[in-house]
């Protein structure tokens, strides 16, 4: 018996005295996928024009030596990241991400643009969820996209959301799990505007036209997401929460809720329960904000903790697909995805670990003095034990061992391109 196990059995009859099966949790917690993201591999430059220029409120800041430069690299990068990373997830990739020889614009994209990334994660075991891109391109004019008066304009990025949705519908039928196709659209004013409602028209306009027709939804479902501001439209969004929540909850479409993308008093956790109440699902871009949607690697940090509780606390596993979303090009890019995604997953394990019956028993009787006491005491619950051992069976390095392996791996060939 390793000592790793060792400590697992401790912690198991631990929580098996406050009536916590941490076996049951494991298996529980191996069943869920976390989309990794795959802009965090090269600072979202992607593969559609690599040497444009980043708009649409999007920038990636330091000079990391080791960014991907081609899909096979970003590849190579995301293998070594889920190779330290318990279980199998999926990988959440922008449309300009596309994969082919072929001079093809946004407006342009097909499946078979994409063909080596279906036929990738098929060797992976990993699934694909989708994003159109509606930044960092030409037509991206005066701030707009789908929301811009012109027609002209926005009939490219209609066309655009339309082909992003039959991809989409490709990766859910060729990878046998459905694609989550989720649509942010930057648009807004840098300053106070005089008028609201006509690009928020627009927009609700531009999307029932994208959403006109109908997709099978084993295969893809389509999400929304809000955001409070961006960079150049700091006055002004037009897809505002409200924008969003009112949308997605008359449209039958999932609702996005991105960490970083509200006032930064407000937190993400809080809105799970109401919009599980009344939403048809819900999609989450787990990130961290400092100040504004700066989208730093997620660490484990006080409202990671509560999303992990909201979530599994209320059984809303089955209704939520849980994302990453954040880009630090100030550190190895590889790192930041194991980072990102063993602390979501730990999140989760917590949560798990928490005898949450019986703590709702005691909230429903008003206990409220062992409610606290339960809660205070579990912070100090050998949760970390039950992790490594999860890593172990799973057959990635626990603890700092994984760190060794990233600082080859960057030897070896990050720092060769």
């Amino acid at each position: 018996m390793s000592d790793v196990q060792k400590r697992y059995e401790e912690a198991k009859a631990r929580y098996a005295a406050i009536g916590v099966d941490t076996d049951q949790a494991l298996k529980k917690l191996e069943q869920i996928k976390i989309s990794m993201h795959c802009w965090q591999g090269d600072d979202v430059t992607g593969f559609l024009n690599p040497d444009g220029e980043l708009t649409g409120g999007i920038m990636a800041t330091g000079n990391y030596p080791g960014a991907a430069h081609t899909p096979a690299q970003l590849r190579e990068d995301l293998e070594k990241a889920y190779s330290l990373i318990p279980g199998k997830h999926k990988l959440n990739l922008h449309a300009i991400y596309l994969d082919t020889d072929e001079k093809v614009d946004l407006n342009e994209i097909e499946p078979k643009h994409f063909t080596l990334w279906v036929d990738w994660a098929k060797e992976q075991g990993v699934g694909l969820d989708f994003n159109p891109t509606f930044f960092s391109h030409p037509m991206m004019k005066d701030g707009y996209t789908l929301a811009h008066p012109d027609k002209e304009v926005r009939d490219f990025w209609i066309e655009h959301g339309k082909r992003a949705r039959k991809i989409a519908e490709y990766f859910g039928k060729e990878l046998g799990q459905t694609c989550i196709d989720n649509f942010w659209v930057p648009d807004g004013m840098k300053d106070n505007p005089i008028d609201r409602l006509s690009p928020r028209r627009r927009l609700m306009e531009s999307l029932d036209e994208i959403f006109a027709e109908e997709v099978n939804e084993a295969y893809t479902q389509d999400a929304v997401e809000s955001k409070l501001f961006g960079l150049g439209a700091e006055a002004y969004t037009a897809g505002s929460h409200e924008f969003y929540m009112g949308y997605g909850l008359t449209r039958d479409k999932l609702i996005c809720l991105d960490a970083g993308h509200f006032h930064p008093t407000e937190v993400i956790s809080n809105k799970l329960s109401s919009l599980a109440l009344f939403s048809k699902g819900i999609m989450l871009h787990v990130s961290r904000p400092v100040r504004w949607d700066s989208d730093h690697v997620v660490i484990m940090d006080d409202e990671l903790q509560e999303i992990g509780k909201e979530i599994v606390r209320n059984d809303l596993l089955d209704k939520t697909n849980i994302g990453l979303d954040f880009f630090d090009a100030t550190i190895n890019r590889v790192v930041a995805w194991v980072v990102g995604t063993r602390n979501t997953q730990k999140a989760l394990l917590k949560a798990m670990l928490e005898p949450t019956q019986e703590l709702k028993d005691m909230e429903d009787k008003f206990d409220f003095t062992s409610r606290m006491v339960y809660t205070e005491e579990l912070k100090d619950y050998p949760y970390g034990d039950v992790w490594n051992y999860f890593c172990e069976q799973n057959n990635v390095p626990v603890g700092l061992d994984w760190l060794k392996e990233v600082r080859q791996y960057e030897q070896d060939v990050q720092l060769k391109r």
